[in-house]
């Protein structure tokens, strides 16, 4: 039921938003509405370093309030969620947020067995209390016990979330007549050793992304055979945004199973023979 709501929410937020964009005719549009000029407009945006390797020797501070290195976050084969965001921002931030957490509810894992979720904070002015309490907001709409770890929230100093916002190429600009931020939607998936696997966009996180984009950067470590078979059959298209169905790869699937299938027809008629043979030597 929960999910349902923040689905409806997210989308009455967004259609708020489409009007307002089409509003016009009023002086109020002009107040409510002010687009970034050009050149800031240019600084939204995410270069996709794919394959490339973060920093783990960042430091930052847990929502716990521990101070802790990136890379104590990492496992061999063990695939990263890591969404960068910031706890007070009024729109996008929850949309992107809830988002994950309604695509996590959904997945068939838990978050700290198979995977791991990182979510840092673009701002440095804000706190471990805010980190903490986005985390209790949300583990509740994910609905797994035992993924209290498996999701941890983050914030830190300037120069680290400069840095590792770099390296994932993610790129936003701070507004100081808003007092906000301006930033990309977007969730980054990484390898257990910190390279950086598949970038997902938007506010919803479909179940079938989430698996095939972690079984993806785990190379086949986790899940099942069937997950890597489908795995197999399916590939990342970047104007879907999403995980679609490769015909020449279900086509090879295809030709293999039917190679097996009568492979295994052959052994059969080949015992049958063989069997029959037996029959009727003894039968002489």
């Amino acid at each position: 039921m929960n999910n349902n709501k923040n689905r409806i929410t997210r989308t009455i937020v967004l259609l708020m938003i489409s009007f307002l964009f089409l509003w016009s005719g009023s002086p109020l549009k002009a107040q409510l509405i002010q687009p970034l000029p050009p050149a800031e407009l240019k600084a939204v945006d995410v270069t996709e370093h794919l394959g490339e390797k973060i920093p783990f020797d960042l430091t930052f501070t847990n929502d716990a309030g521990e101070k802790v290195k990136l890379g104590d976050y990492f496992k061999p084969g063990r695939p990263v969620i890591l969404v960068l965001a910031y706890y007070e921002c009024p729109m996008l931030c929850t949309l992107v947020l809830n988002g994950v957490a309604d695509g996590l509810h959904d997945l068939d894992w838990t978050p700290g067995d198979k995977f791991q979720v990182l979510t840092i904070s673009i701002d440095s002015t804000e706190t471990a209390q805010l980190a903490h309490a986005k985390r209790e907001n949300l583990l509740p709409v994910v609905g797994k016990p035992g993924s209290e770890d498996g999701w941890r929230f983050f914030v830190g100093d300037g120069p680290d979330i400069r840095s590792l916002a770099q390296s994932v190429g993610f790129q936003y600009y701070y507004d100081p007549q808003l007092k906000q931020f301006a930033h990309p939607a977007v969730a980054m998936i990484l390898s257990g050793d910190g390279r950086i696997s598949r970038y997902l966009y938007g506010i919803e996180f479909k179940k079938q992304d989430l698996k095939l984009a972690l079984l993806e950067a785990s190379e086949g470590k986790i899940g099942t055979t069937i997950d890597r078979i489908i795995l197999f059959c399916y590939h990342y298209n970047p104007e879907a945004k999403g995980y679609v169905l490769f015909a020449t790869n279900l086509m090879k699937l295809a030709g293999i199973l039917t190679v097996i299938a009568i492979a295994l027809l052959l052994l059969v008629l080949w015992k049958r023979e063989r069997h029959n043979k037996t029959d009727n030597v003894v039968a002489s």
